[in-house]
């Protein structure tokens, strides 16, 4: 619940989000590599917003596949680490991804846990939506989260 505390505590801040997830990459340097911004976290819910530029594309243009794989992991990573209860742990066992839409804007990814029982050890299966600026989902993910209560 310290990650969650202290989003909360920046999130009023002016460039309050963009501190908390420098601090997140960090903490995690690869996550850096997409230049992502958490937007909005808290038990069952994240959102995690990428830029659409020249260092996330592939060579159609298009935001490579890799970097909508990077914001699924940071995404519901985040949301997981939230929901999970106080004492637990958590580690990504495996991701399932299917590419919808060739992916040509800016990102959004929503991981949604609301219909996940965290109180109960085991695999948990976090779905993980990216959109584009139109609305269209463009990338799916199944992260396999193994949780371990304490």
């Amino acid at each position: 619940m310290k990650v969650l505390a202290l989003f909360n505590r920046l999130k009023s801040l002016p460039g309050g989000t963009r501190l908390f997830t420098l601090g997140v990459c960090r903490t995690a340097p690869y996550f850096s590599s997409i230049s992502p911004l958490v937007e909005a976290l808290e038990p069952g819910y994240a959102r995690v917003s990428i830029r659409k530029r020249r260092r996330v594309e592939n060579h159609l243009g298009t935001v490579h596949a890799i970097a909508m794989c990077n914001m699924a992991e940071l995404a519901g990573g985040l949301m997981t680490d939230v929901s999970i209860p106080q004492g637990a742990r958590w580690i990504p066992a495996g991701m399932t991804v299917e590419y919808r839409k060739k992916a040509m804007t800016d990102l959004v990814a929503e991981a949604d846990g609301s219909g996940i029982d965290w109180n109960v050890s085991g695999d948990k299966q976090v779905p993980v939506t990216i959109k584009d600026k139109e609305g269209q989902t463009v990338f799916t993910a199944n992260i396999r989260m193994n949780v371990k209560l304490a």
